[in-house]
């Protein structure tokens, strides 16, 4: 159910995961940029930012310069351009690519800088982090093998919350008169 600029069902599925494994009342979330052979889409981050200006969050977007998402999605969200400074005490990392918003980039690989891959080096400056990314991923590429396959990755339960959202929709569809 993504659509060209959104995709709801997955950013309440994040919510609802982060709901789940937060340990403290107003935890740091930053979402990051990270490297893909092909240019994606802006659909999951664009929710995931349109839902994290709504909920109790320290919420922070970090990515190389040029790949600004849409300002009606990033709102009052912090932006920073160190990924190393964004992730500093954070309590989730949520890792994904999209490509360039703005003309005349708009749909195209500015960067494949490798050094945006989450890896052992930005997770241990994080608050012991927990891991997301909504799958499939390209292991390596946008995460290592250590941290996608580390205690702290919470990307299964997370790709199960999204069978519970839809239900959560199809639900409140069903009981509307």
């Amino acid at each position: 159910m993504e659509g060209a600029t959104t995709h709801p069902l997955q950013a309440f599925a994040d919510l609802i995961t982060i709901e789940e494994f937060k340990e403290t009342a107003r935890p740091k979330v930053v979402l990051t940029w990270a490297p893909h052979p092909k240019a994606l889409p802006q659909a999951v981050p664009n929710s995931f930012a349109d839902f994290m200006n709504e909920a109790n969050v320290d919420f922070v977007i970090t990515h190389p310069e040029g790949y600004e998402l849409a300002p009606e999605f990033v709102r009052d969200a912090r932006i920073e351009y160190e990924q190393m400074t964004a992730f500093e005490g954070a309590d989730f990392i949520y890792a994904k690519n999209w490509s360039a918003f703005h003309d005349p980039y708009y749909g195209k690989i500015m960067s494949k800088d490798m050094d945006w891959t989450v890896s052992d080096r930005q997770m241990a400056v994080t608050n012991n982090a927990r891991f997301m990314h909504c799958l499939p991923v390209r292991r390596n590429m946008i995460v290592t093998d250590e941290v996608i396959e580390g205690p702290r990755s919470i990307v299964i339960p997370q790709a199960a919350n999204r069978e519970i959202s839809a239900q959560v929709v199809i639900k409140r569809l069903l009981e509307q008169p």
